[in-house]
């Protein structure tokens, strides 16, 4: 069966699909730390758990929006159009960034209010230093890179669980633990938790993101060049320009799903997301 998503259901899966990873993240952290007073202990239990819900979160939500739930994947799927290939149009950008922002934010209040504690407090949890945010330059280019590459070289399938898998490996291999998402930044502030970030942190943090999704852009097309693998076309369901189905999103984390009509908007690996009714 062929069902094309509307723009208001994309925004909805966004926003769903980001307050549910922001409610993996830290409902994860304030668990661990109410468990172990074991920092080591804490994270290892928060990393494992965030990329399982992370994998099943792209999984069930790359269908219909692409799953970004990232702005960063967002601009992404932008340059993508921007550059000749299939992806988000401005406005769709727009609507893809407020909905990821409002469920980064809900997601982390509803944490806050599972475990009883006090809804929207901000994290006192300051993160400055030039180390941290190296490293949050090398998460998120790493994030970019990896979607990017499997997409350029047709194994688009594969990003659901690479993600996920990269994710939790960043969290221990970078100074900054991998933020690597402006929108899950913003919430994460919302908790004064280990998972937390001081609001004055912010503007560094996602300067410095953008800065590694530009970097992780680059480096895909140094090493794979800009073309892609195995189905590249989109079609179109009356959306934004010739190619605006579903529109999953340029760097977005396709899911292979058999016997539905393949999305658009997904510039490297588009073609491995299938849209559901």
């Amino acid at each position: 069966m062929t069902a094309h998503t509307s723009l208001p259901r994309r925004a909805a899966a966004e926003l769903i699909g980001t307050a549910g990873l922001l409610v993996v993240v830290i409902g994860s952290g304030l668990k661990a730390a109410e468990l172990s007073p074991d920092t080591g202990v804490a994270l290892i239990a928060n990393s494992f758990v965030s990329a399982i819900g992370l994998g099943l979160i792209i999984t069930l939500f790359g269908p219909l929006s692409g799953a970004h739930l990232n702005p960063v994947v967002t601009l992404t799927s932008w340059w993508a159009r921007r550059t000749g290939g299939t992806g988000l149009g401005g406005r769709e950008v727009s609507v893809y960034v407020v909905a990821q922002t409002a469920g980064a934010i809900g997601g982390a209040v509803l944490a806050e209010a599972m475990f009883g504690r006090t809804p929207g407090t901000f994290a006192t949890q300051v993160r400055d230093g030039g180390h941290l945010l190296v490293g949050e330059v090398i998460a998120t280019a790493g994030l970019v890179l990896v979607i990017q590459g499997l997409g350029r070289i047709g194994r688009g399938g594969l990003i659901p669980a690479a993600v996920a898998a990269y994710i939790a490996a960043a969290i221990w291999f970078t100074s900054s633990g991998s933020f690597a998402n402006p929108a899950g930044t913003i919430g994460r502030s919302f908790s004064d938790s280990f998972t937390g970030i001081a609001p004055g942190s912010l503007p560094d943090f996602v300067a410095a993101q953008l800065a590694g999704g530009i970097l992780g852009l680059a480096l895909a097309a140094l090493l794979y060049g800009t073309g892609v693998k195995d189905g590249a076309g989109g079609r179109g369901d009356g959306g934004e320009g010739p190619e605006a189905e579903p529109k999953p999103g340029a760097a977005a984390v396709p899911a292979a799903l058999r016997g539905v009509a393949a999305a658009d908007g997904e510039g490297p690996g588009r073609a491995a997301y299938r849209t559901v009714g």
